[in-house]
């Protein structure tokens, strides 16, 4: 059984209802708090390949994002067994990235404003205390909430670097896949999306005949 996690940052997202439709890039200027970051399917790094990743901080020293297509059998009542307020979670906790495995994130959907988290984008919020997880799981549902371990980091300038070489689509308005109920299929997913919107702008080829004489 794993040790119980003692350190515990929170991010409290609240989506809007409906999901708009999908804006894809691969400019670096198009990237920022709220966007998704979709693997290409060429990705040698086992560690991101067929990842989705959200991004929860951007910053001139850094960016932070979470994984949120990798899905443990970790339940979190084992994960945070530390927490009164998880003690009936049966649901599994996310792997959010490779760095500080012993940190804890949370991604909550609500339909009002949650008290304390601070403002990401949008209607996405932050939030870094432990009352503020305690508070979501025992307020919310199974399908509102979803925690994660770890998360993904770059330093100054290295996430730009990598989208410019190729490494990352970056998929803006849809902060909402976070809580896709298929998450294990969401790369792919994506991924098929994108190659139909490049085969919808290729040219159209035309079969010609001409009349015989």
């Amino acid at each position: 059984m794993p040790r119980p996690l003692v350190r515990v940052a929170i991010l409290v997202a609240v989506f809007a209802t409906g999901a708009p439709l999908l804006a894809q890039s691969a400019r670096p200027l198009n990237l920022g708090i709220g966007k998704l970051l979709v693997a290409r399917k060429n990705e040698p790094d086992p560690t991101f390949a067929t990842t989705v990743i959200l991004l929860v901080r951007y910053e001139k020293d850094g960016t932070l994002g979470l994984v949120i297509n990798r899905r443990t059998k970790v339940p979190i009542a084992r994960a945070l067994e530390g927490l009164s307020a998880a003690k009936q979670r049966s649901e599994p906790v996310y792997l959010g990235g490779p760095v500080e495995r012993d940190t804890v994130f949370a991604l909550l959907r609500a339909n009002t404003m949650p008290d304390g988290p601070s403002h990401v984008s949008g209607k996405i919020y932050l939030a870094t205390a432990k009352a503020h997880l305690e508070k979501a799981l025992a307020g919310s549902t199974a399908s509102d909430l979803r925690v994660y371990l770890g998360y993904s980091g770059w330093d100054k300038k290295q996430l730009e670097n990598e989208v410019s070489a190729g490494v990352w689509d970056i998929v803006s308005d849809n902060a909402d896949l976070a809580f896709d109920p298929e998450p294990d299929t969401l790369w792919s997913r994506l991924v098929a999306r994108e190659d139909r919107q490049i085969a919808r702008l290729r040219p159209p080829r035309f079969a010609f005949t001409f009349p015989s004489r």
